[in-house]
């Protein structure tokens, strides 16, 4: 088991800055893909970025290419989203996830998710 735990959410303005952490416990951190992911009201869960177990390879959704950067710490156990130049439509709840296999841009390739955290920003 891996538990996921997210932080760093809040109310931002448009254009502003926002990083989010994931902390994970339980079975080897070091070990997983991971990846982020966000859904808005009423619609999907939507890909935004991912990254291997070493940090050596990361994927990104082209809604966020440029604007968003994943990366990980595998010493304390943390995988991290900084979000730049944010817009209305960033608004969402982000989730972390872990997965050992598979393709990291679907979410049903990930085993395992945190409880998400709420991004708005305003406009």
């Amino acid at each position: 088991q891996v538990q996921l735990v997210e932080s760093g959410g809040g109310l931002v303005q448009a254009g502003g800055s926002l990083r989010l952490s994931c902390a994970a416990s339980g079975r080897t951190f070091s070990s997983y893909a991971m990846g982020w992911f966000r859904q808005a009201p009423g619609k999907e869960r939507d890909f935004l970025a991912a990254i291997s177990w070493s940090g050596g390879s990361t994927y990104y959704a082209d809604s966020v290419k440029g604007r968003f950067t994943i990366s990980r710490d595998n010493v304390k156990n943390t995988v991290y989203l900084q979000m730049n130049s944010l817009k209305p439509e960033d608004t969402a709840v982000y989730y972390c996830a872990a997965g050992d296999s598979g393709s990291p841009y679907r979410a049903y390739e990930y085993d395992y998710w945190g409880q998400g955290t709420q991004v708005t920003v305003s406009s």
